[in-house]
């Protein structure tokens, strides 16, 4: 069967890891990105050279007619999709929750969680059967991200109840719904927050002593989009070094 894969917010961090990671597994993938084409390129070339079959999309995966397209476009041109990422996420500026305007708490359930919906009932919609999911949700949905990101981390939250939900629903079909929430992680994200270094600065809280990587994310994604993880649905793998 031919493994194909659409991974939303894949040209860089996490995304562009996890990308690179399932075509080394076999996969073919496509790679979601907004607004930078160059580095979705990048990806792109970079699976290619290394004899992987790839794809550039770009899309708002917030938008249902671009969503819509997508999945076309991938089916047309791939095949059926048979395996969903959704990573697509977004943050802004670290602040206190009473400083959080409608429009930004909006803006970021609209990036994080509209987003997983459209692509998952997307996926859903044209799936025979058969298939895995795998959302990117955070340890901000634990912790609650307070002082800094309450916004954000509301959004991870219901990302985890969508998981849950959506995994008992489409067991009966074959098709398996998980979760990664990683914790502090060395990517951009961190500079759309404002504090580029502040995995850095936080590493002495965490039991493990240092901050993750994009690759320890990605190889865990891997695992539970693979038949190795045929019998796991409904999970969450903490990549957060024991934080």
């Amino acid at each position: 069967m031919n493994k194909i894969a659409i991974i939303t917010g894949a040209s860089r961090g996490i995304g562009a890891a996890t990308a690179q990671a399932l075509s080394e597994s076999g996969y073919k993938v496509c790679i979601n990105y907004l607004s930078n084409k160059d580095a979705a390129n990048e990806v792109c070339s970079s699976i290619e050279a290394n004899g992987g079959v790839a794809i550039n999309y770009q899309a708002d995966v917030s938008a249902e007619s671009e969503v819509i397209d997508m999945f076309e476009f991938v089916n047309s041109e791939l095949g059926t999709v048979t395996h969903l990422v959704n990573n697509v996420g977004i943050l802004f500026t670290k602040t206190e929750f009473s400083n959080i305007s409608v429009e930004r708490f909006k803006n970021v359930l609209n990036a994080n969680v509209i987003s997983a919906f459209l692509c998952s009932r997307e996926f859903v919609k044209q799936s025979s059967n058969y298939g895995a999911i795998v959302n990117v949700s955070s340890a901000a949905s634990r912790t609650g991200a307070p002082f800094e990101y309450v916004d954000y981390a509301s959004s991870k939250g219901a990302m985890d109840s969508f998981t849950k939900g959506l995994s008992l629903e489409l067991a009966p079909k074959n098709i398996r719904v998980n979760s990664v929430r990683p914790g502090f992680i060395h990517t951009d994200i961190h500079s759309d927050g404002g504090e580029p270094d502040r995995v850095t600065r936080l590493s002495p809280q965490i039991p493990m002593n240092r901050g993750g990587t994009a690759q320890e994310v990605a190889d865990a994604i891997v695992w539970l989009l693979s038949d190795q993880a045929s019998y796991v649905t409904g999970s969450f793998i903490d990549i957060a070094g024991g934080k």
